[in-house]
């Protein structure tokens, strides 16, 4: 860390105290819904073996209007304010534990990773108003006794500087938030983030791409993976801080381990096996080491029934393969 950091850590962090979450985190990351919701849904939720989940508000800007906005009239419920409330109420009364999750959608681009403004009066209107989103989520998880808040999603521009901003935002939420703070960094982005030293956890949207392979074996991926395993492993000793993999998740179609976002996956065909092979290879790789928290299987529908599916290609594992494995690895690991 340079001198620039090491002072801003002393203005702005003090008080900041590390809070220990002592199981491990066996968690699923929660679909906003555009309907209202039922204590049914979380049934399903609860014979997985989850003992966590994330539940996802969602803001929006452009890279031409840098206002973040939020609860908007035509929004999806489950991503306003009153829907994730109540998201989070079901899933207390369900026995979960929850981490809220704040999404940015960009408009026009989809992914925040890419977002950038020029513009110093821009920035700065962005920084405004994403802190009053932040801020007003740091509440609900006050007020409904969250137990953890990741405090941006794959910001990866934008949270690489302006390391004074993000210090002071993180002082900001602990004020009014007493609980456990990350933030989800991009797999590639993770070793960038200046503020990891005022965070509790370090966050990581973990899609690393380690097998080009269409149908890769468990045996290749835990190869393959063992060298990014050792790389995140080294980053905790700098920090000494333990590694959340605040999502993690595989398509069920080929060459699912090499890159979901550089894929033409309309040409793809269904691999379920090849999805079930990730799943088993990440929990062989991770699960069971001290430093590692846990992590947030991407992605989880509330209508189950209607889920996913041996026909479906996209990442949520249910009534797939994928799903039984994730069962039986949160099953045992329930207690620990």
């Amino acid at each position: 860390m340079n001198v620039r950091l090491i002072l801003l850590s002393c203005i702005f962090s003090c008080g900041a105290v590390k809070q220990d979450i002592n199981d491990k985190i066996n968690g699923l990351c929660l679909v906003a819904p555009s309907f209202e919701l039922k204590p049914a849904y979380y049934q399903p939720i609860q014979n997985t073996g989850a003992n966590w989940v994330a539940i996802i508000p969602y803001a929006f800007c452009s890279p031409t209007q840098p206002q973040v906005t939020f609860d908007h009239p035509k929004q999806w419920i489950g991503e306003t304010t009153d829907g994730i409330k109540q998201a989070i109420q079901l899933a207390h009364k369900s026995g979960l534990k929850v981490m809220l999750k704040p999404h940015l959608w960009v408009i026009g681009q989809g992914w925040a990773g890419d977002l950038e403004y020029t513009s110093e009066e821009q920035l700065n209107q962005w920084k405004s108003s994403y802190a009053t989103y932040i801020l007003n989520f740091a509440q609900v998880a006050h007020e409904l006794n969250v137990e953890m808040i990741s405090i941006g999603t794959e910001i990866r521009q934008i949270a690489k500087t302006n390391d004074f901003y993000w210090i002071d935002l993180i002082n900001r939420v602990r004020k009014i938030y007493s609980g456990p703070l990350t933030y989800s960094a991009n797999w590639d982005n993770y070793e960038n983030i200046p503020f990891w030293r005022e965070l509790d956890y370090i966050g990581i949207d973990a899609y690393f791409p380690i097998s080009e392979s269409k149908t890769p074996s468990v045996e290749e991926l835990i190869k393959n993976g063992s060298e990014t395993k050792q790389e995140i492993r080294d980053f905790t000793n700098v920090y000494l801080k333990k590694v959340l993999f605040t999502e993690f998740g595989f398509k069920s179609q080929d060459y699912s381990t090499s890159g979901h976002w550089k894929q033409d996956h309309k040409n793809k065909t269904v691999n379920i096996d090849g999805q079930a092979n990730a799943y088993k290879a990440l929990f062989k790789l991770y699960w069971n080491e001290d430093w590692f928290l846990g992590g947030f299987a991407w992605k989880w529908h509330y209508k189950h029934k209607e889920a996913g599916g041996t026909s479906n290609q996209d990442f949520t594992p249910q009534n797939k393969l994928a799903e039984k494995i994730l069962r039986n690895q949160y099953s045992k690991n329930k207690d620990q």
